[in-house]
């Protein structure tokens, strides 16, 4: 009998409003969302956070204050360990969480992952779609912790599953239940939204764009859409930087311009939290209205969906037999060569 520990990493977010200033500050003190050196960076992290905490505070209001990630995440921890015992019904396999900017952070989940005393360690990203800003940041980080906790054991981990079969599945079965909520003979267009970045990371080699985009047509192909019924956006832009788009704002102006409503789907996130909750359904469905849309419909997140559960279980039991140290699930390239910043550029 072998112990697995698999890890499931995600954002993280504030469990009341005290914790909405000390949670923006880990986020902005990160060096792969600001890279600027310390120095710098961290009293610009306590400015920003201060600053923000207000607004945030007030998103997180609408909503209960605060994030619901946590208990989401516990839930699909929850259902991966059932289908992982199926998988392996022989071993022992135990599911930790480890969020990134709130708790329980990295320093934390180590210690009960050393404490569980497992055989090897499986760390898998709830972000379907690589960015050095988030799986790039969460991995580092860990690795890091781990080092320093004497963790010593054989860890293998995904960095991407853009198009996974489950995941697929799991997010064409909610968008079709959408679409048949939409009254008969209106015209809709699919906008698979996804959180912004800014430009310049993209343009330094983070493949985190042309993953959304690859994930956007698999799902257009998978629920049999055409060309000129689906696009991809990016929201939640924040700062002055140039961010990649188009942005869910104008993909909004040219459905009202062309008298169609639009059915969104939140492409990378697989959890609700604030910017499904609020932006996507308080914030945009406002602009929408304003608009004149003839219709605004939102698809979950894919949450415990079983297939999107089956489909972790297949990752994580793609990391353990292939031993994939960083990878894909095929642990072969996925990205195109441009994409530097993709894990997998030694493959």
């Amino acid at each position: 009998m072998a112990k697995h520990a698999i890890v499931l990493f995600n954002l993280g977010g504030p469990d009341g409003p005290d914790a909405v200033q000390p949670f923006l500050y880990n986020l902005f003190k990160d060096p792969a969302i600001i890279g600027l050196p310390g120095l710098f960076r961290i009293p610009l992290a306590k400015l920003i956070s201060t600053r923000r905490a207000p607004t945030a505070q007030a998103i997180y209001a609408e909503i209960g204050g605060k994030s619901p990630l946590l208990e989401l995440t516990r839930d699909q921890a929850t259902a991966l360990k059932q289908a992982l015992h199926q998988a392996w019904p022989e071993d022992d396999t135990e599911v930790f969480i480890c969020m990134r900017y709130w708790h329980p952070m990295a320093e934390q989940t180590v210690r009960d992952v050393v404490a569980y005393q497992p055989d090897d360690v499986i760390l898998l990203p709830l972000y379907p779609q690589y960015s050095t800003t988030t799986t790039g940041s969460s991995l580092e980080d860990w690795q890091k912790t781990a080092k320093k906790l004497g963790l010593d054991v054989p860890t293998y981990s995904i960095c991407c599953y853009p198009v996974e079969p489950g995941w697929v599945s799991s997010q064409a079965a909610l968008l079709k239940e959408s679409l048949a909520s939409v009254a008969a003979g209106n015209s809709v267009r699919v906008l698979f939204s996804a959180h912004g970045l800014p430009k310049k990371i993209v343009d330094g080699g983070d493949p985190y764009q042309w993953q959304v985009e690859q994930s956007a047509a698999a799902l257009g192909q998978a629920v049999g859409l055409n060309a000129d019924d689906w696009a991809v956006c990016y929201q939640s832009r924040v700062g002055p930087l140039e961010w990649i788009g188009p942005s869910l704002d104008d993909e909004l102006k040219r459905a009202a311009a062309d008298k169609v409503g639009v059915v969104i789907l939140p492409i990378a996130f697989v959890s609700e939290h604030s910017e499904t909750l609020v932006e996507l359904d308080i914030e945009y469905k406002h602009q929408a209205d304003e608009l004149g849309l003839p219709s605004y419909a939102r698809v979950p997140a894919v949450g415990t969906h079983p297939e999107f559960i089956a489909g972790l279980a297949n990752v994580a039991n793609a990391a353990l037999k292939n031993k994939i140290g960083l990878g894909p699930v095929d642990n072969v390239r996925y990205c195109p060569g441009n994409h530097s910043r993709c894990p997998c550029s030694v493959i």
